[in-house]
């Protein structure tokens, strides 16, 4: 087998990221990404405690897995001030959700391709979409194991602040490869509310108010992006699964950095 680093794919992903404004024929939605990985150790016995209470181990997915990466696509500032106007997402919100989908599920083969190639297996799962309806919670969720691994922190919006901010999207994997502990963020927290600072805003923004500072009205906001899908005139042509809103993350203190970390 072939050592792999953390470096190495860190140079990958961003080159992918990179190289999609060329597949594209415009600019692209997106900045850096940013990649952070950790050893399957018991931080991710408490998976079913802090997510889904069915959540799967990363060994459930791949027994012999030394590693969980995860990685964050982060949106550009251009396409994240153009949502911020109204209570309904704009066209490009919804165009940029179907594009990273489908660039997080190429990526993420990309990675597995790479790990293979050095001699090491590895596991992944869809970019969304795996999770129980009812219970609106995933089995494999990206933003726990984002959060275990050090990539970021919770907001008060549920959504991952990383250094980068929280607008944008997350991939994981698990590998044979041992790439060891690299996180990316080193606050206890990335959100000014948790911090106990004064924010407050993506409460606010909220179309629908299904958040406040201890809570979350889940199905408030579920129903949310089926209803934005179903009313816009402008979403006829995209996947029915183009379920986006986004409000809570347009133009926040942690749309781009973690805001904790400047204080």
């Amino acid at each position: 087998m072939n050592r792999i680093t953390i470096t190495d794919l860190r140079i990958l992903v961003e080159e992918y990221v990179s190289d999609e404004t060329s597949r594209l024929g415009f600019a692209g939605w997106w900045q850096t990404p940013l990649l952070a990985s950790a050893p399957i150790d018991q931080r991710f016995d408490i998976l079913p405690q802090i997510a889904s209470g069915d959540h799967i181990h990363p060994h459930d997915l791949l027994q012999t897995a030394k590693s969980v990466v995860v990685f964050f696509i982060p949106f550009k500032r251009e396409l994240v001030k153009e949502n911020k106007e109204g209570d309904r997402p704009c066209r490009n919100w919804g165009v940029s959700y179907v594009h990273t989908n489908d660039l997080i599920s190429r990526l993420s083969l990309a990675i597995e391709s790479f790990l293979s190639e050095a001699g090491f297996k590895s596991e992944l799962t869809p970019a969304t979409h795996n999770f129980d309806e009812d219970k609106l919670m995933a089995r494999w969720s990206h933003k726990h194991l984002a959060y275990l691994s050090n990539l970021g922190r919770f907001g008060t919006h549920h959504m991952l602040i990383t250094p980068a901010g929280c607008a944008g999207r997350l991939g994981s994997l698990v590998t044979e490869a041992d790439l060891g502990n690299n996180p990316v963020i080193d606050t206890d927290e990335a959100c000014l509310l948790k911090a106990e600072k004064k924010c407050g805003k993506c409460i606010t923004a909220c179309p629908v108010d299904a958040l406040n500072e201890s809570s979350f009205e889940r199905r408030w906001c579920w129903n949310r992006l089926h209803e934005n899908r179903d009313v816009l005139d402008s979403f006829t042509d995209l996947p029915k699964t183009t379920h986006v809103c986004g409000k809570c993350a347009a133009l926040m203190p942690c749309s781009f950095m973690n805001p904790v970390a400047k204080l």
